[in-house]
């Protein structure tokens, strides 16, 4: 195993961004002969870490955790194990390149701030999946049962190996990637100081997980709303009937975008990737493939949310064209009675 710090040696800014200087030279030790000597004991855990690209480290573990979670789904017959672990998944990664840091003496401070963040979204993300189990991307049960009624058992099962489990792993490691853009900057000869762009990326990340705690909050107070009103016809106090026969909140942040919590947590992995940008001097890099997976991936999941959903609640439709997806707008600003006014 090598001796020497398993990180590229760069000399400016604009290397960090280099993929051919940062990553290609490592990826022969995304082999089992790598692997190897830390499955048979031959080299103790931590000098195989300390010896092994953190992003490569990052890969290693990806790829265990789709087969644990391909092998639990199949076993199980529920495809919802990725989305289990969602929450915890990003977390995880951050805290290893910080960790990774920290055992070698470089600068952590965007690194350490970057995590300290990643916990609090994944605490947020643990209790809304935990308290809601069914309004939040860690709840994708019902999806996967339509998709699998839908197709045939063996397309299914391909799905589950390619998507399910192998590339929502990927890209679970892959919105992570600036971390190690980050890392990487941590040891140049100067690393770049704090600035105020830091600051305010930073500020904006929680500012962004706040507006999403308070969508997801709106929309749990609605559906226990609901649930109380349709078990004892009784309207709880701050609705009204109208509001809660439609089905579906159309009120608070759910007036300017049909999915606030969603464009919140789509725009804290932009800007988790804009954050490398701004340190890297650069207006794009390769770890921007990860955000951009995350945002196809919401289009398609949301898609087939909204269509299930229109064909539950005739109203659907009409909100849908009131307001925008994800892009806030000011189609339904009042809420539920601009849907009064249609039908006046």
């Amino acid at each position: 195993m090598a001796a020497s710090l398993p990180l590229p040696t760069v000399s400016s800014i604009s290397e960090i961004t280099d993929f051919s200087k940062t990553v290609t030279p490592f990826l022969h030790q995304l082999s089992i002969s790598h692997i190897k000597p830390l499955l048979t004991g031959q080299v103790p855990v931590k000098e195989w870490y300390l010896s092994t690209n953190p992003l490569i480290t990052a890969a290693h573990f990806a790829l265990a955790m789709t087969l644990i979670v391909l092998a639990a789904s199949e076993i199980n017959r529920n495809y919802s194990q990725v989305d289990r672990l969602w929450s915890l998944l990003p977390t995880i990664y951050i805290g290893h390149y910080t960790l990774f840091a920290h055992m070698n003496g470089l600068d952590t401070q965007r690194l350490d701030t970057l995590t300290a963040f990643s916990l609090l979204w994944s605490v947020r993300l643990t209790y809304n999946y935990w308290r809601k189990g069914g309004y939040n991307i860690g709840s994708e049960d019902y999806r996967w049962e339509i998709i699998q009624k839908a197709i045939p058992g063996w397309a299914f099962t391909l799905l589950n190996i390619v998507f399910i489990s192998f590339l929502q792993n990927v890209l679970l490691c892959m919105i992570t990637a600036p971390a190690y853009l980050h890392l990487i900057s941590s040891t140049l000869p100067t690393v770049p100081a704090w600035s105020l762009s830091d600051l305010i990326l930073s500020r904006a990340l929680l500012i962004t997980l706040v507006a999403e705690a308070f969508a997801d909050q709106q929309q749990w107070a609605y559906q226990n709303a609901k649930k109380s009103y349709l078990a004892t016809g009784t309207v709880p106090r701050g609705y009204t009937k109208a509001d809660l026969d439609r089905g579906f909140v159309v009120t608070g942040l759910w007036s300017f975008c049909r999915h606030p919590n969603f464009t919140a947590e789509q725009t804290i992995w932009v800007l988790v990737y804009q954050w490398s940008c701004l340190v890297c001097d650069e207006l794009w890099n390769w770890t921007g493939l990860g955000a951009v997976g995350y945002l196809a991936l919401f289009q398609g999941s949301v898609w087939l949310t909204e269509r299930i959903t229109a064909g539950k609640y005739k109203e659907y439709k009409e909100y849908q064209k009131m307001v925008n997806r994800f892009v806030p707008g000011m189609g339904a600003f009042t809420g539920a009675s601009e849907f009064e006014k249609k039908k006046n």
